[in-house]
C-alpha cells in the first residue's frame, strides 16, 4: 500500500508539471538547474523501498525451501563525484530494514516436525555501503536517464552471529558481512529547485552469508551449501 501511494503521488505531480506552460514536459520547456550537475561534488538523500530474498544452494537433491519476502524500507544519504561529464561516482551509504520467513518442508525433519520447527522469521536491519558508477546520457530537456552499477558492502545489524544457540533454541544464524554487486537504472528529473530521480536496482549476494547449526545434520542448516542474498531496490533520492 504505502508503494502504491507514493506512486500515485509521483504520477499526480508529474501530470500537474506537464499541464503548465513551459514546465516539465512541455514542447519548449524551461531549463531547470541548467549547471547543478556541472558542480565537482553535490549531495542528497534517499527514500525508498526493498524486497530482499535469498538464492539457496543445496547439497542434496530435493523439497525446496521456500522463502517468502515482504516490503522494508530504506533511508540513506548520498555523495556524487564527477569523474567524467557523464560518468559519475556515487557513495549510498543508508540503513535498510527487511524480513523475510523461511518455510521448511517437513521431509527436511526426522521426526513429525511441529509448525514453529517449519518456520524461520529471518528480521535484518542492514547498514549498506554501495559504492557506485553512474553513466549517464544526454540531458532532454528536464529529463536525464541514466544507468548505474557497482558493488557494496552490508553489515547485518541482526545476524546472531555471537549467538551460541542456534536453530535448535529457534536462534537462526547469519554471518554479520556479506559483499555485493548492484546493477539498476533510473532517471534524473529537473525541477525548479532541485533533481528528483526515482531508480530501481537488483542486488546480488556474492558470500555464502549462513552459519551452519552446531548439529552437522540440522535438518535447517545441513543441506544448504550457499545462502546468498538477492534483493530489488526502489528509492527516490532528492539532491
Amino acid at each position: 500500500m504505502r508503494k502504491i501511494a507514493v506512486l500515485i503521488l509521483l504520477v499526480m505531480s508529474l501530470k500537474s508539471q506537464a499541464q503548465l506552460p513551459n514546465r516539465l514536459f512541455s514542447k519548449d520547456p524551461i531549463i531547470n538547474l541548467e549547471n547543478f550537475q556541472k558542480q565537482r561534488l553535490y549531495f542528497g538523500f534517499y527514500l525508498g523501498f526493498n524486497s530482499y530474498g535469498f538464492k539457496m544452494d543445496y547439497k542434496t537433491v530435493g523439497e525446496d525451501i521456500q522463502v517468502e519476502k515482504s516490503t522494508g524500507f530504506n533511508v540513506g544519504l548520498v555523495a556524487d563525484l564527477k569523474l567524467q561529464e557523464y560518468i559519475r561516482l556515487r557513495f549510498e551509504p543508508g540503513l535498510h530494514y527487511t524480513t523475510r520467513s523461511l518455510h521448511y518442508p517437513p521431509s527436511y525433519f526426522p521426526t513429525t516436525p511441529t509448525p514453529s520447527d517449519l518456520l524461520r522469521e529471518v528480521n535484518s536491519t542492514n547498514l549498506h555501503f554501495p559504492l557506485l558508477l553512474k553513466f549517464l546520457s544526454l540531458r532532454t530537456g528536464n529529463i536525464r536517464p541514466y544507468l548505474v552499477g557497482g558493488v557494496s558492502a552490508t553489515l547485518n545489524l541482526s545476524s546472531n552471529s555471537k549467538s551460541i544457540d542456534d536453530n535448535y533454541e529457534e536462534r537462526f544464524r547469519m554471518k554479520p558481512w556479506t559483499t555485493n554487486y548492484e546493477v539498476g537504472f533510473g532517471i534524473d528529473v529537473f525541477s525548479e529547485y532541485f533533481i528528483f530521480s526515482p531508480s530501481i536496482r537488483g542486488v546480488f549476494g556474492l558470500t555464502d552469508e549462513l552459519i551452519r547449526d552446531n548439529n552437522p545434520d540440522s535438518p535447517w542448516t545441513g543441506n544448504i551449501e550457499s545462502m546468498k542474498t538477492r534483493a530489488v531496490f526502489i528509492n527516490f533520492t532528492f539532491h
